[in-house]
């Protein structure tokens, strides 16, 4: 604590100076207002405020309205804060502050501080004006039908943006401060008629329980937050996408909205909820259903498709049939390494691949992802160090990884990938088989702020009719209900008229 602010201008300027040592951006601009000529200061960090706002409504207007007759700071002594604030400054939102420690705060945020000789408080204008980048369409999850506006990386507008399509009075906001140097701003969005009371205090209860430098990311709240932070597994959702959010809110769940990152946290997140898509409730839902029975499908073969070609080709030729047992001989007749050896290599030359594309920026990260696994495919292939056979499984593999909507599940799945390959190294379809019981093991005890992962695949809610949303999608006619994982107060969501 730095003590309350003295009636001397001087004083407090010295104490902010000492706080603020060697911050060149830091600006403090006098100026002298009424016929006394009382001398004020405004307290800014240039590059966080709006200075066209505060030379125009603060500054410009103070200085012509002290001069007025009907202005007298001598009469106004006792209540001149007030007066200033009613009648010399045109900014939205103007607040008293009393406490050093309250107005350093003010000013790291991008607020303007205003001081006044001779007052022993201050006034502390909103300004807030940093560089915003503008609202984009998604990068992560783009969608052929729906809405292209995405979060950017100020929260005030990915909260509007919420809000925009949550026009109802019980949507909340709840904003808190984390980190203790960062102090970052977190907005927790919930609808309060829906939302289960013991998640969103669930919720709260581990917010409350960070005590961290600096939260630079959503995902390092997450991070923090999520129930097994061992698990290769995302136990909470991100998204790029407001109407996610929002669809989300309307299920009874709860997201968080964190400063400076353009990823929102949806809480909870279950196995059904990581293999939908923002589409696939703008699409027919025939379309919906045969999609989501293709992810199912892709993220099978992205996590076994490299280890089934081991075990087959090592422990279970007989599986094989005849004609197929000579051309996988055939082709494999020069390689010089076994199996395992082979999936090995390619498997970890395609996540090169993919790491050194992403690194990468723009049409030159491409380049390098098409043409490097054309290439080196080719060539591997030619000198005889893989088969062909083992560059289509690669192939497949990884275009089936891309088919998830959701990243982190997709990271989850790519490491299981060599989990398994080296399991059916070891002990051919036996091993794969132990590894899926492992795994899926995992998953049914893996929860997420208590929400079974699983469900509603578990058994959760099948009497209410969730199966209708998870491997198919029901016709929209028939979502009566929100999905009863999130244990919403307001089950109901459609009714016929």
């Amino acid at each position: 604590m730095m003590g309350t602010i003295q009636k001397d201008l001087n004083k407090n300027i010295q104490i902010l100076k000492d706080v603020f040592k060697d911050c060149d951006d830091i600006n403090y601009r006098f100026i002298q207002i009424g016929k006394d000529k009382r001398q004020v200061c405004f307290v800014f960090f240039d590059g966080l405020i709006d200075k066209q706002l505060i030379s125009e409504y603060a500054i410009q207007l103070l200085l012509t309205t002290s001069e007025s007759e009907s202005f007298d700071m001598n009469t106004f002594k006792s209540k001149i804060l007030d007066t200033i604030a009613k009648e010399a400054i045109a900014i939205v939102e103007v607040d008293e502050k009393t406490q050093i420690d309250e107005i350093v705060d003010s000013i790291l945020f991008g607020e303007t501080i205003l001081l006044i000789d001779g007052v022993a408080k201050a006034l502390e204008l909103s300004s807030r004006g940093w560089a915003t980048r503008g609202i984009g369409e998604p990068e992560t999850e783009t969608v052929v039908r729906g809405p292209r506006d995405g979060f950017s990386e100020t929260l005030k507008i990915n909260t509007t943006l919420v809000r925009r399509r949550i026009r109802d009075p019980k949507l909340k906001v709840k904003n808190l401060q984390i980190g203790r140097r960062s102090k970052t701003d977190i907005a927790v969005m919930y609808i309060e008629d829906i939302a289960n009371d013991e998640l969103l205090k669930e919720v709260f209860r581990r917010l409350d329980t960070i005590d961290i430098d600096a939260i630079l990311d959503s995902s390092m709240l997450e991070q923090l937050i999520e129930d097994n932070h061992i698990s290769p597994f995302p136990q909470i959702e991100n998204t790029e996408r407001p109407d996610t959010v929002a669809a989300s809110l309307y299920e009874g769940r709860i997201a968080l909205l964190v400063d400076n990152t353009p990823f929102a946290l949806i809480i909870p997140a279950t196995l059904g909820t990581l293999i939908q898509s923002a589409e696939d409730y703008y699409s027919r839902w025939t379309i919906s259903s045969f999609i989501r029975i293709l992810r199912i499908l892709g993220g099978f073969l992205a996590t076994l498709s490299p280890a089934l070609y081991i075990a087959i080709t090592s422990f279970h030729p007989g599986l094989i049939p005849t004609r197929l047992t000579y051309y996988v001989a055939s082709s494999r007749i020069n390689v010089p390494f076994p199996a395992v050896v082979e999936a090995f290599l390619m498997e970890i030359t395609i996540e090169l691949l993919r790491e050194a594309g992403t690194r990468i920026s723009g049409p030159i990260g491409t380049t390098i992802g098409i043409v490097g696994g054309l290439i080196i495919g080719q060539a591997a292939v030619e000198a005889g160090v893989v088969s062909p056979l083992m560059i289509i499984i690669v192939a497949i593999t990884t275009i089936a990884a891309f088919a998830l909507p959701s990243y982190e599940l997709a990271s989850g799945l790519r490491f299981c990938r060599f989990i398994f390959m080296t399991l059916a190294s070891l002990l051919g379809l036996y091993g794969i088989m132990l590894g899926v019981v492992v795994i899926s093991t995992h998953m049914a005890k893996l929860n997420s702020f208590g929400i079974p992962f699983t469900s509603p695949y578990s058994g959760l809610g099948i009497e209410e009719g969730d199966l209708k949303d998870t491997i198919i999608k029901a016709p929209i006619q028939k979502l009566e209900n929100r999905p009863e994982f999130t244990f919403p107060k307001n089950k109901r969501r459609f009714r016929r008229r």
